[in-house]
Formats: structure tokens, sequence, C-alpha cells
């Protein structure tokens, strides 16, 4: 059974690789943690369903992080998922409780680390990187963003469960936007190849390995970070800033807020009356 397994398994990578697009290091983190949980773990087979007791797994992993047995047990679930949905397969494990890791806050990047990136950037960089921070985009949404929702000053954006938001195109991205087209004269998407969306894989690529030359580790997201917590610490409202990042809900936007409480700080100790000397 487990020998099985092991074939799924390598099914199973080359599925996250050629159809999900997954990078070569997460295709290695998931080959490790799921070689490890087939070769530890009891399965055996009861009439039609295949039952998988991961408790010596779990045992096995007990004293890794938190969050490391938290990526390592949702692999296992994505595992199971795979081999259910794509190879109808009837397969339960157990126990399949999840770790509750406690949520770290986003990083934001320096505002003079990406003023200093933009100036070394060529004009895809510079888009790539323009769309991100300017508006607050997800990758995703860039990646998908076709040229006809960008026009009169505004951008039409298809965000998370249908929802569509406007932007306002800020003058400076806008004049990035006309020398990108004049470049590189997309058809239907603003980035792609082939006349088919680059793909959000791409361009997470190519916004990384931008930012690796100047020694910084950057994601798209981190870009998003920075955009609402740049526009909160400069005073932006936190509603309309909610509202820009396609939010459902304000709460999910708080977690900006906590940010700036350094800065606060900062302000707070200058500012009060109480800390100026004489």
């Amino acid at each position: 059974m487990k020998d099985d397994f092991l074939k799924f398994l390598d099914d199973f990578l080359d599925y996250l690789y050629q159809i999900r697009g997954y990078s070569g290091t997460t295709i290695i983190t998931y080959e490790i943690a799921l070689k490890q949980m087939i070769e530890s773990s009891h399965i055996n087979k009861t009439d039609n369903t295949i039952n998988i007791d991961i408790t010596p797994f779990r045992h096995k992993i007990i004293k890794n992080r938190k969050k490391t047995i938290a990526k390592k047990l949702s692999t296992v679930r994505s595992f199971v998922k795979y081999l259910n949905n794509q190879k109808s397969l009837n397969v339960k494990y157990f126990p399949n409780e999840s770790i509750k890791v406690p949520s770290t806050l986003p990083k934001p990047i320096e505002k003079n680390y990406i003023k200093e990136i933009l100036e070394n950037a060529n004009i895809e960089e510079k888009t790539i990187v323009y769309m991100l921070y300017g508006l607050g985009l997800r990758i995703s949404e860039l990646a998908s963003l076709e040229l006809d929702n960008i026009k009169n000053g505004w951008v039409l954006v298809h965000g998370k469960g249908g929802k569509m938001r406007e932007l306002p195109l800020l003058l400076e991205l806008e004049k990035t936007i006309k020398e990108y087209l004049d470049v590189y004269n997309p058809a239907k998407y603003l980035f792609e190849k082939n006349k088919a969306s680059l793909g959000a894989a791409s361009l997470r690529y190519k916004l990384s390995k931008l930012f690796a030359k100047h020694g910084i580790k950057a994601t798209p997201h981190q870009l998003r970070h920075s955009f609402a917590t740049h526009l909160l610490n400069n005073g932006a409202r936190i509603s309309d800033v909610s509202e820009l990042l396609g939010h459902s809900t304000m709460a999910t936007t708080q977690i900006y807020t906590k940010l700036g409480s350094v800065k606060k700080m900062e302000d707070y100790m200058k500012a009060h009356p109480l800390a100026k000397k004489g």
C-alpha cells in the first residue's frame, strides 16, 4: 500500500508543477513532508476506503515549530484532497485537527527601498511594481487585468468572489502604463505572452528577481501590505483603505493599523508636552 502511495505522490508532485504552477522549492517541501508522512503513518484499506492514521507522523513532527507543523499538515490535506478528487479514491486520514498558528503581521517594504528599486527598474518591472504598490492589487488581480479595464484615469478590478472595485490611477502610474504599452503593445491583457495572460507565477518571479538584485526578499503581497500601511501611516481613513483593497470587512484591514504602532509611539514621544525638555 505504501508503494502505491509513493507512486501517487509522484503524480501529485507532477500535478502541482504542471497544472498548478508551483515552484521547484515548494515541490521539494511537499515531497519531503509527504514522504515522511507515508513512511511513518499506518495505511490500510477497509472495503472501498483507504484509511491513513497519521498519529505516528504527528508525533514525529511534534518538536517542529507550530508554523512548520501547520504547513506539513496542510500538505497532507492537499494530498488527500488530490487523491479523492483527481484519482477518484476514497481516502480518509485521522487525526485531522489542524494546528492553530498565531497570526503574524506582514512586513511592509520601506518607501526608500521601493523608490530606489523603481529608479533602477526597466519599464516592465516598473509597471509591475507600480500596479502592486500604487493600487494595492493582489497578484492574481494583476495577472488577469485586461486593457479594457484601464481607462479614463480608473482601473476596474475583478477581485475575490467576483467582487468588482474601481481604483483611481495616480498620474505617475498612468504615464508609466502608457510608456509600457508603447513598448510592449499587448493585445488583451496588460501583461501577456502569446496573447494569453502572463500568469501570476511569472509576474511573481519577475518581481522577486528585481528586488533580489538589491538584496531584498520581497513578495507581491508585501507590496500590497506596503500600499495599505503607508496610506494608513499618512492619515488615510481605514474605511477608504479597506475599500481600495477590496476587503469584505474593515476587520481584515485593521491588522495593518498594528503595523504603525511603533511609528505612533515615536510620534507620541516627540509630540507630548511631557516629552519635551525645558
